[in-house]
């Protein structure tokens, strides 16, 4: 890929490696790896450069959000059960300055009453939710729509 139109930073958080296998009836039967390939695949006619990173544990993933500083355009985030009790992750997300797309593969306000606060959905440009694996799609669509924006 010749100069991407932009890099992007996709973060899943804790128990995102168990997909396929946890709840499939609320998470869908494909793994995490099979979400990754299919926006590898969409980002690759968009022109968009995507870095994939996983961790169940907050720091690390408070951690890559401060490295994003300076090298990437955008961010697209799972937080899962961060999603409502991160203030490290929210804080993090404000300080880089970088916009951020949230993404749930569940429709969080329609499941339990402590799920449906998000900690992270005012620190993010939008937020996606309850389409399953199209969820990542929709956010990597939603960078190239933002970009072509940006462009004319």
């Amino acid at each position: 890929m010749k100069n991407p139109r932009a890099k992007v930073l996709v973060i899943n958080g804790p128990n995102l490696s168990l997909l396929g296998e946890r709840q499939p009836e609320i998470y869908g039967k494909y793994t995490l790896e099979d979400i990754c390939n299919e926006m590898q695949k969409v980002a690759e006619g968009e022109n968009i450069h995507l870095d994939f990173f996983q961790s169940d544990s907050e720091g690390e993933i408070v951690t890559r959000i401060g490295q994003a500083k300076g090298n990437y355009d955008f961010i697209i985030i799972n937080p899962a059960g961060y999603t409502h009790t991160s203030v490290a992750i929210r804080d993090a997300i404000e300080a880089v300055d970088i916009p951020c797309i949230e993404v749930h593969l569940s429709n969080i306000y329609k499941r339990e009453e402590f799920r449906q606060r998000s900690l992270i959905a005012g620190v993010s440009r939008g937020q996606i939710a309850g389409f399953g694996k199209d969820s990542y799609i929709l956010a990597v669509m939603a960078i190239s729509r933002i970009l072509k924006s940006s462009e004319s």
